[in-house]
């Protein structure tokens, strides 16, 4: 959710309102439980990190370090005990530290929300599933430019990879 993905000016954001009101009330409910949260943003520090990922999708570029783009709305904004992975790959699992930091707190599920529900959340899914965790993704905390895409990973991940669960039916 960091704002290069929910600002509809930039090359990789679209216009998705609904969905960050629901992220900023699933972040609270969260909060509220005292439950461990995990924000990734994807960061290129040098021309070589992700090279051929940049070379197909150009605008990525924008995601370097310290920009606007790369960091949170003011309601998504990290506090001082929550971990942010920087990331240089769809997956939040790919090449960093968090199944580690999960493995520490004795976490043995996952609950996704973010964009994009095609890249970004369809690679943490699978990852998370193939770390053997227990995965969830919250169908209206998720997006897509592409609602056609939004709509087919959904049903994919529904029927191979993971839990689909609107926001209501999590933490009760």
């Amino acid at each position: 959710m960091c704002k290069a993905f929910v600002d509809p000016l930039s090359p990789l954001g679209f216009e998705c309102p609904e969905l960050i009101d629901a992220n900023i009330k699933l972040v609270e409910k969260f909060r509220l439980k005292k439950l461990p949260i995990f924000f990734t943003t994807t960061i290129y520090r040098n021309e070589s990190e992700a090279s051929i990922f940049r070379k197909k999708l150009p605008a990525l570029n924008i995601l370097k370090p310290n920009s606007e783009e790369v960091s949170f709305l003011k309601e998504l904004q990290p506090t001082s005990t929550e971990e942010i992975i920087e990331k240089k790959f769809a997956s939040a699992f790919f090449q960093t530290n968090l199944y580690d930091l999960l493995k520490l707190q004795n976490i043995d599920s996952l609950i996704i929300s973010g964009v994009t529900t095609s890249g970004c959340v369809r690679a943490t899914a699978l990852d998370s599933l193939q770390h053997n965790l227990l995965t969830t993704v919250v169908e209206n905390c998720v997006g897509d430019r592409s609602n056609d895409a939004h709509q087919s990973n959904l049903v994919d991940l529904k029927l191979k990879y993971a839990d689909v669960l609107h926001s209501d039916k999590i933490l009760l």
